[in-house]
């Protein structure tokens, strides 16, 4: 196992009727600016719910934070912070209004163009405004990590940062708010929670035998809760389980002392930016290619990953690792999410365009070797035709 420290200062809320604890985490005299996307959380009754929780506090709105939040909006965010000195967020959504809250957090004091944050990697940030969140959508693992991914619209530039300011304090986990999700954002999130683990996991042998296990299992809780997941929206003992195993998936737990992965991520990042492809798509067009490409180097663990996620245990090495990727691929393909880049109509023009765009963005060394060069990347697209 490799040396490592882990520090997770989220708080979790979890079970029905949370959000009403607001009243108590959100201090009293906060000035609040909750943050939300679309119409849906106004239709649910999810903003209600939160308005009345937080009661007499100062508070304001900023909605309109996109899936794959863009800079462009953030920054108008950033400014509604300054102006009207609030000193509280509030994230009401999924990963991606999560995501933006941290970047709001980030940016609303920082001395510089707050665009270094994402150059940087997050390095560039000192400090945060405190936030919590009231998650809607379990994807991304946003609501306890430190992680966000910010798109650029103007150049097409998707980019993440990591710091240590942008914890949440807390966050609440109401999985009764999952249940008008549209299946297609619940197959979304499986399939991104399935991906994060296997960014941590399927790499090579460290003698990490409990990191192992915990993310075997929730591999396991994910390919054995996804069929009630899309079939019945208000089995809240499934919606439950989605929700937490969402979250344990990218809290930081199962990649400590483990080496990590990622490439899947930046090439998919690339993909959401040029085509706009839903983030979780693109993964699962990335991944079972770039297993396929990488089946050497990650052997052990593939045959591991066969074995002990999907009882593969009969035949050659190489037979059950054929036999793993195509678990994977059909894994997704049964949420009804596509694998191949010609599903969405492209093709080499596309391959060649990613490229390009991973050596502009300084994406040359990917993988857990750094090992992933342009020219691998080229070949990982090429296999997802």
């Amino acid at each position: 196992m490799m040396n490592f420290e882990f520090h997770n200062p989220t708080r979790i809320v979890f079970g029905a009727g949370t959000v009403a604890a607001l009243a108590q985490l959100v201090p009293q005299n906060a000035r609040v600016l909750v943050l939300f996307g679309g119409a849906s959380a106004e239709k649910t009754g999810t903003l209600a719910e939160v308005r009345k929780a937080l009661g007499t506090r100062f508070v304001q709105e900023f909605g309109g934070i996109e899936p794959n939040p863009s800079y462009e909006t953030l920054m108008r965010a950033v400014e509604q912070v300054r102006s009207e000195r609030l000193d509280f967020l509030l994230a009401v959504g999924g990963g991606s209004v999560i995501d933006g809250t941290k970047f709001v957090a980030a940016a609303a004091h920082h001395e510089d163009d707050p665009w270094t944050i994402m150059e940087t990697g997050g390095a560039s940030v000192t400090g945060a405004l405190p936030f919590g969140t009231v998650l809607t959508l379990p994807a991304t693992g946003s609501e306890m990590n430190n992680g966000s991914v910010v798109t650029r619209k103007a150049t097409l530039t998707k980019l993440p940062f990591r710091s240590v300011h942008v914890f949440p304090q807390f966050s609440v986990l109401d999985p009764t708010k999952t249940y008008t999700l549209p299946e297609t954002q619940v197959a979304n999130g499986l399939a991104d929670a399935f991906v994060h683990i296997t960014e941590q996991y399927l790499t090579y042998p460290v003698q990490a035998l409990a990191q192992d296990r915990f993310a075997e299992g929730l591999l396991q809780t994910l390919v054995e809760i996804a069929p009630q997941a899309i079939a019945a929206p208000e089995d809240y003992d499934t919606r439950s389980n989605l929700m937490w195993t969402a979250s344990l998936a990218l809290n930081g737990l199962i990649g400590a002392g483990v080496p990590q992965d990622w490439a899947t991520h930046m090439i998919g990042h690339e993909l959401t930016a040029l085509y706009g492809i839903d983030h979780a798509r693109t993964l699962a067009i990335v991944l079972p290619a770039l297993l396929d490409i990488q089946r050497d180097k990650k052997r052990a663990k593939l045959l591991q990953y066969g074995e002990r996620v999907w009882g593969i245990s009969t035949g050659s090495e190489a037979q059950r690792i054929d036999a793993a990727i195509a678990a994977t691929r059909d894994f997704f393909e049964g949420l009804g999410i596509p694998t191949r880049l010609s599903a969405y109509g492209l093709g080499m023009a596309a391959v060649d365009d990613v490229v390009v765009r991973l050596e502009a963005h300084g994406m040359t060394r990917l993988g857990e070797h750094g090992d992933v060069d342009l020219a691998l990347s080229r070949a990982i697209l090429e296999t997802a035709l």
